[in-house]
């Protein structure tokens, strides 16, 4: 499967955007999507997950203000992110986890830009 993301973009501190990873194939069998972020000079974090089960799990930096979300039907995993701090300027990546027994396999998208400007 190939992973789409888009919707960054330059925004200013305290503003939002919505984040979308479109994905080329079902993402229903899917156990988790998730979004990941990459600032300069820094590792790839995890922002937040959702299971196929729509369970959510976020980063402490970003509970209460961003929001994770799938629509099967459009195969597609979103990240609405709201009151944006300058310290979110990353490229973020969205994810597909898949695991059965003893494999697992996980795709990444390519990235999106997303800059906050103070």
């Amino acid at each position: 499967v190939q992973l789409q993301a888009s919707g960054g973009g330059l925004v200013q501190a305290g503003g939002s955007l919505r984040l979308s990873c479109a994905a080329s194939g079902s993402i229903f069998s899917f156990n988790a999507m998730g979004w990941y972020r990459q600032a300069p000079g820094k590792l790839r974090e995890l922002v937040a997950t959702v299971s196929s089960g729509d369970s959510t799990n976020y980063a402490d930096s970003v509970k209460g203000r961003f929001t994770v979300s799938r629509d099967n039907a459009k195969n597609t995993v979103y990240l609405q992110m709201n009151s944006l701090k300058p310290e979110g300027t990353a490229v973020y990546y969205c994810s597909a986890d898949y695991y059965k027994g003893d494999y697992s396999a996980k795709y990444w998208g390519q990235g999106t830009l997303v800059t906050v400007s103070s």
